[in-house]
């Protein structure tokens, strides 16, 4: 049964995808302590990349706010396998995005507002976070953007 978070992505019109298989040697997601880590998350959807390039040159900005918004909702489902329940969410504390960047593109921030603003829809208060929003050469299969985060559990 779907708790109150994944309650509130169905009213926002989404729903927590399958956790995305790795894709090297590593987990989506582990726990130490209180805190759950996730991977960086590409935008994965149904294991492909609907859009590949650099962000400012073949994908516009605005697409890759939409895809940072697709990469938070693999990080929770990634929380999710971990947590088993993304109400014990007592709050993010970090998210870093990074962002696949044309040489001369500087709106980082703004890209990895997609993932910010669903965190901050979907969790309110809780949602409410750090962050790191950096612009690099190349991701993983060409992504324009990964986005990773860290959150800390209730103890129950």
């Amino acid at each position: 049964m779907a708790g109150a978070v994944e309650a509130k992505l169905a009213e926002l019109g989404l729903a927590l995808p399958d956790v995305v298989p790795p894709l090297a040697s590593y987990q989506p997601a582990v726990q130490s302590g209180p805190y759950v880590y996730t991977s960086g998350q590409l935008p994965m959807v149904d294991g492909k990349l609907a859009v590949t390039g650099k962000v400012g040159a073949e994908v516009t900005p605005d697409e890759a706010k939409e895809l940072a918004k697709t990469c938070a909702l693999n990080a929770l489902a990634a929380v999710k396998s971990v947590a088993g329940d993304l109400d014990r969410i007592a709050r993010v504390v970090k998210v870093v995005g990074f962002v696949a960047s044309a040489t001369d593109f500087t709106g980082q921030p703004a890209v990895i507002n997609g993932a910010s603003e669903l965190l901050g829809a979907v969790l309110g208060d809780k949602g409410v976070h750090a962050r790191s929003a950096v612009g690099v050469a190349v991701l993983p299969l060409d992504a324009p953007v990964e986005v990773e985060v860290q959150v800390e559990l209730t103890g129950a």
